[in-house]
């Protein structure tokens, strides 16, 4: 498989100018057409897919299946450990920048079945928790949302993995790692969410995935155009422009970021399209700490949004003084979040869990069971029930909470 076939003649070093001449010697790629093809059949050979690459993510997806049916780190860990080498993902866009368009499908088709094998292991996981019901799903719910540090790991091992594929002949596997721990996790949870029916794991997870796949993208086109890699031919800049072009409205379009950056300049943009638009306010939120609301299911405990504090309202003549509502927001020290439950006791029916930081309103009553402080709480979509006072703490004024 060429990758640089017909390239233009190279011009000899000696008749470059000096500053070129010093590019030329410091670039990864050798001047002559001839080298630079055995360097790329080289990095070709390396990024084709293999069986191997295949298996291991069905194993992948099943394992981080698992880890969301238990709600454990520790599996989603292995998962992700057990997850295959990201070279094919390489290839595309090394394919990209080199306008190889056969090259191209070959290593887009590679991940795509990979990507699609993982999908569906997670989602048999899914189908199983109607034989084992997870008090839980607080890895999952994580996983379906954007956060800053995962969008970081994200890009620097995807910088990381372009790097040491094409300078070092040993296998990049602490790059790879970081970047199946952004591309396989949320893909997992849109694959466990569509088969167990738990509402907000689908199609966010899925979504999660597409946005971290084009920033990926991104990330590895830039750091081969540095590393020297740039399109030599009409078909090398054309494919390049447009992957770019697509990964960028990928990733402005569904984080939300476009949105953001149009509100900030007061951009105009038709209203019809924005209602249409799955930005972060409809789909996910971009780069936020504040999960996305999920609708509770009878399949499971689900996440509730944050209850956001009610606009004040206009004050009208009454006789009767109405209590200023008390707001409190989760606060585990010893985990991600609490479960909120039917009745006072910790052997009562869980009706949701809530990640840390969600708000929620406390109510009067209170009670205590076997020297343990249960509050009475609301959460934002009007569920009721009762959790334990150590587990938040006020939001809001409240003399002698």
């Amino acid at each position: 498989m060429n990758l640089d076939q017909d390239l233009p003649p190279a011009e000899p070093i000696s008749s470059l100018p000096p500053a070129r001449r010093r590019r030329a010697r410091r670039s990864l790629l050798p001047a002559s057409n001839d080298e630079r093809s055995v360097v790329l059949e080289n990095l070709a050979r390396k990024a084709f897919p293999s069986f191997e690459f295949f298996l291991f993510s069905i194993l992948a997806g099943a394992i981080l299946g698992a880890g969301y049916i238990f709600d454990s780190q520790s599996i989603l860990l292995l998962g992700v450990l057990i997850a295959p080498l990201m070279a094919p993902w390489v290839g595309i866009n090394l394919a990209t920048v080199t306008g190889s368009g056969r090259f191209f499908l070959q290593t887009l088709s590679a991940f795509v079945i990979s990507s699609a094998l993982l999908f569906g292991a997670s989602w048999l996981a899914g189908i199983a928790t109607d034989l084992y019901k997870p008090q839980t799903f607080m890895q999952a719910i994580i996983h379906t949302h954007l956060w800053w540090a995962d969008l970081f790991v994200l890009v620097l091992g995807s910088v990381l993995l372009v790097i040491s594929f094409v300078r070092s002949e040993e296998r990049p596997i602490l790059p790879s790692i970081m970047l199946s721990y952004g591309f396989f996790l949320p893909l997992s949870a849109a694959g466990f969410g569509l088969g167990s029916g738990i509402e907000g794991l689908w199609p966010n997870g899925g979504l999660v995935f597409c946005i971290h796949l084009a920033l990926a993208t991104l990330a590895a086109l830039l750091t081969l155009f540095v590393l020297g890699f740039r399109p030599r031919r009409f078909s090398g800049c054309f494919m390049t422009l447009v992957l770019a072009v697509l990964a960028l409205v990928v990733f402005a379009w569904l984080s939300g970021v476009g949105t953001y950056l149009m509100d900030k300049f007061n951009i105009p943009f038709s209203a019809s399209a924005a209602q249409n638009t799955p930005t972060a306010s409809s789909t996910i939120r971009a780069v936020s700490a504040t999960p996305v609301p999920i609708t509770p299911t009878t399949s499971g405990p689900t996440l509730t949004p944050t209850l956001k504090i009610p606009a004040s309202v206009t004050p009208t003549n009454t006789s009767t003084p109405q209590p200023t509502p008390v707001y409190a927001r989760i606060y585990s020290t010893t985990g991600e979040g609490a479960n909120v439950r039917a009745n006072a006791g910790a052997d009562q029916t869980i009706l949701v869990s809530l990640v840390n930081d969600t708000l929620v309103e406390v109510l009067p009553e209170i009670q205590i069971v076997n020297g343990i402080t249960w509050l009475h709480i609301r959460t934002s979509d009007g569920i009721v029930g009762w959790i334990i006072q150590s587990l938040v703490v006020t939001a809001t004024p409240a003399p002698g909470w």
